[in-house]
């Protein structure tokens, strides 16, 4: 990015950026030449490395695309003809910073000395360095035109520098006050004076920095597949991909997404070096460890064992969720849901059924979990880091069980400052994205549907609203006993299926507990399948829950938060018919929690 020639104003303009650059380069170039912003935040996976130059021509003999740090890529592309870069973080101090040219990093360290100050005599205090870059920003404004240096100043760690909070030090504080001087200054503006903050963790990092109108932030994405496959030519030059591994550097470029490339390295590298093949049970095994790294531990991969072929009853819903991926598989995006929300007493096989459709969908499946932290900015920034990784991995199942805990509320009692709130809003804004149709693909869980907040169950977010009920025909207790059993790994003939008592008041976890007692009682025996003998002893002994006011109300938000007639049985259906409609059941619903209140 030209800066322009020392003592001029701004001029040039982001039109001339090389094609190659990425699209958050761009952004802070045309942001800049605007003449509106001058201070950035850099933010989300500024630890990895990216392009340094632009691809090699596929018509020459040239090597590999070149890769660096993000602070490369600022000292030689973004400010590569300015006359002075300078980072500071609170380890390594105030130094120059020029990429892999040294003769420049020689000529800025002696401008840097005539103008600023001899670095090595510079303390490492923020406080120190901030008041003297501030005095030389005030003699660099007040200098003649031709004296005037075009500065650039990259402070990496932001969120030690001016942290999230309201309970600052005194230099706290005063650190943040000289960058919202800096971000807001006009005379900083009209000459060629930069600012950038990095740090991976936006939530980290002061809101009054990165909500201030004068100052911009922008997010470093995970790497695109194009990017990974440039990236696997440097990994992997001199060597036939085919000796270490079973995949192909396109394949192995597609199946990686939602890893960094630095990770990429770890996985390749590690390939070779360790003289293990890449097989496909192994690259399963790196790539969820891997995407669990990048998350932190706050999303377990999951790799779907069943499809919805496994799944007992439910008819409706398997139909829909099998259309779903069919339009899917043909790219038809737009007729693809937003999420799904599944409903249901518990024990009805939510978290099974999200499963399997994952499975037919043919998606990789996340689940997430409890992101929420004591610290102060870091549930935030756990939710940040969370959905970067989703973004970068779609297309993706994310399964969110027990929902209505998760994901908060837009209305606060404020006893959390408002966390909650936040959290609820960038979720969902991130659900009601379009652009992640078909990319990300959520499915909200819960026995409660009731207590979730109507934005998220809205068109738009998680549009289809699939009830589950336990089953009251022979038929289907007959077909879950023989599929949950295999699941536990036994064999039960469907012939050996007796009579099932307690038709309806029994749940898929109930009758899988069932059937383990059953299988267990079989290996003490030394048989190596479950008879009708054993499953009917078990039957016999085995005494269900009743139905209680909790699980009453359960099933009844069920039914009342259904958005498809075909999800309900026909029992289910006559009913509601008969205890006149669903608006009788809200009545019902509301004395229910008035009766439990009571309690």
């Amino acid at each position: 990015m030209d800066g322009g020639a020392p003592g001029e104003q701004k001029q040039g303009g982001s039109a001339g950026l090389p094609g190659w650059y990425p699209a958050w380069a761009a952004r802070l170039a045309e942001l800049y030449f605007s003449g509106t912003t001058s201070a950035f935040v850099i933010h989300g996976n500024t630890w990895d490395v990216l392009p340094l130059a632009a691809p090699p021509d596929a018509a020459t003999d040239a090597g590999p695309q070149r890769f660096g740090v993000l602070e490369e890529f600022l000292a030689e592309q973004l400010f590569g003809r300015w006359d002075l870069v300078l980072g500071y973080d609170l380890s390594r101090g105030l130094r120059c910073i020029a990429g892999t040219n040294a003769k420049r990093l020689r000529e800025m360290v002696a401008t840097c000395t005539r103008r600023v100050a001899d670095l090595e005599a510079v303390p490492k205090d923020a406080t120190v360095v901030l008041a003297l870059l501030d005095r030389f920003l005030v003699k660099n404004v007040t200098a003649a035109p031709k004296d005037r240096l075009s500065v650039a100043i990259v402070l990496s760690h932001a969120a030690f520098l001016a942290p999230r909070g309201d309970r600052l030090s005194e230099d706290d504080q005063r650190h943040l006050v000289t960058l919202l001087d800096w971000a807001a200054s006009p005379y900083l503006k009209r000459i060629n004076v930069a600012f950038v903050l990095v740090d991976h963790e936006l939530a980290r990092v002061s809101e009054r920095i990165t909500r201030n109108p004068h100052v911009a932030t922008l997010e470093v994405p995970l790497p695109d597949e194009a990017l990974r496959r440039a990236y696997l030519d440097v990994l992997t030059e001199g060597e036939d991909v085919g000796s270490f591994s079973d995949f192909g550097p396109d394949e192995i470029a597609r199946l990686t997404a939602g890893i960094s490339l630095t990770d990429l390295g770890v996985l390749v590298r590690s390939t070779i070096e360790g003289r293990r093949r890449l097989d496909r049970e192994r690259f399963r095994a790196l790539k969820k460890r891997l995407i669990e790294r990048q998350a932190q531990g706050l999303l377990d991969f999951v790799e779907p064992k069943w499809g919805l072929d496994m799944v007992v009853g439910h008819e409706a819903a398997k139909k829909r969720l099998v259309d779903d991926a069919a339009l899917l598989a043909k790219g038809r995006l737009e007729s693809v849901p937003m999420g799904y929300l599944v409903t249901g007493p518990v024990g009805t096989g939510k978290s099974f059924l999200a499963q399997c459709a994952a499975g037919s969908l043919g998606l990789p499946c996340v689940t997430l979990k409890n992101f929420r932290s004591k610290y102060v900015g870091e549930t935030e920034a756990n939710l940040e880091r969370v959905l970067n990784v989703l973004r970068s991995m779609g297309p993706v199942v994310v399964i969110v069980d027990e929902a209505d805990a998760m994901l908060g509320d837009r209305e606060s009692d404020g006893g959390d400052a408002g966390l909650s709130s936040r959290i609820f809003g960038t979720i969902a804004a991130q659900m009601g994205d379009t652009r992640y149709r078909g990319r990300i693909l959520w499915m909200l869980l819960t026995a409660r549907p009731d207590l979730l907040p109507v934005d998220l169950k809205r068109q738009g977010r998680a549009e289809v609203h699939i009830p589950l009920f336990y089953p009251t025909a022979q038929r289907e207790l007959r077909d879950m006993f023989v599929v949950l059993a295999k699941k536990s790994g036994a064999r039960l003939d469907p012939a050996d299926v007796p009579p099932v008592p307690h038709a309806g008041m029994l749940s898929g976890a109930d009758i899988e507990g069932i059937v383990g007692r059953a299988w267990r009682a079989a290996l003490l025996s030394g048989e190596d399948h479950i008879s009708r003998d054993r499953l009917e002893a078990v039957l016999a002994g085995f005494l269900p829950s009743t139905e209680g006011l909790e699980r009453e109300l359960q099933r009844l938000a069920a039914i009342v938060e259904c958005t498809d007639a075909e999800f309900l049985p026909a029992a289910v259906s006559a009913e509601v018919a008969q205890l006149g409609g669903r608006g009788r059941l809200t009545e019902r619903i509301a004395a229910i929690k008035r009766t439990l209140s009571a309690l």
